[in-house]
């Protein structure tokens, strides 16, 4: 059993500010520090912290950036013979947080659009795999490999964000599709129902799960709703909360959980990590979400 993501890995540059700035106006911070980041890479350090075998594919420059950007999969032991180093610059994201854990994101993709399914050979795909893939690499790859790994019996896991356009044909294809509640109405717009998790599962006839920050978390399965609250904390950094709940949700499928059961660890994982700063850096080891979950 094991853990594939195919997604992104940017450096993070974190500005610290006493409110999040408004347009035209500028917010004189406390400081800047850079951290390793991108969803793709986020969610492949939280599942391997939380005792996954996980593997990342995607792409990085030839600069600075690029160990800023690695750091993070490579302490959590992340197999990333699949990562590749081009000619473009390695996505950088600057990221305002304020006192409450809001932030505001900024992203240059860079070598991330140079991401190609082609990274993940077929013999990779199959029955035992978890897929875990997110919207920051070309929508074209994602959708080939898609298409490849359910091909080959692998169980695929969508997180649609940020909420990019899909053929509807591979949105069908998936085994789970986790949005937050943005991504949700942003994709019910399209659809043409409502923004909740049994809607959209009526309308693509997958699982969806529906991430709501302080609400908790509901999926929509073939046998009926799972609700899971959310464990209360005082937040510092909310940036890697979602990343942090897909790959700790992943993990907990890949080891055999029942979807309500991952789903509660991903949650109790992703209250750890709001508690520090940072995106990557802030996932918790499996041990922390143990004692959390008593």
């Amino acid at each position: 059993m094991s853990v594939i993501v195919f997604g992104s890995a940017n450096a993070d540059l974190v500005f610290p500010v006493p409110q999040l700035p408004a347009p035209g106006v500028t917010v004189l911070g406390e400081g800047v520090r850079s951290f390793p980041g991108g969803k793709g890479a986020n969610q492949a350090v939280a599942a391997a912290r939380d005792g996954a075998q996980t593997a990342f594919a995607g792409c990085v420059g030839r600069d600075a950036f690029a160990a800023v950007a690695t750091q993070g999969l490579r302490d959590a032991g992340v197999d990333l013979s699949r990562l590749l180093v081009v000619d473009q610059p390695t996505g950088c994201a600057a990221i305002c947080v304020d006192p409450a854990g809001r932030n505001q994101i900024a992203v240059a993709p860079g070598a991330n659009l140079a991401a190609r399914a082609a990274q993940i050979e077929d013999a990779a795909l199959h029955p035992g795999l978890v897929l875990l893939l997110q919207m920051e690499v070309p929508p074209e790859e994602i959708a080939a490999l898609v298409a490849r790994a359910k091909a080959r019996g692998a169980r695929v896991v969508l997180n649609l964000a940020p909420p990019g356009e899909l053929p509807e044909v591979t949105l069908r294809a998936l085994d789970l599709l986790v949005l937050n509640e943005h991504e949700a109405a942003v994709l019910a717009g399209r659809l043409g129902c409502a923004a909740a998790a049994p809607a959209l599962r009526g309308a693509l006839g997958v699982d969806v799960a529906v991430t709501m920050g302080e609400a908790g978390t509901v999926a929509a399965t073939a046998q009926g709703e799972v609700a899971v609250p959310a464990f209360p904390v005082v937040p510092v950094d909310t940036t890697g909360a979602g990343d942090c709940w897909c790959g700790v949700l992943c993990a907990g499928l890949d080891r055999g959980l029942p979807l309500r059961d991952a789903m509660r660890r991903a949650s109790a994982a992703a209250s750890i990590a709001v508690t520090r700063p940072g995106a990557a850096s802030a996932m918790p080891v499996a041990a922390e979400t143990d004692a959390l979950l008593g």
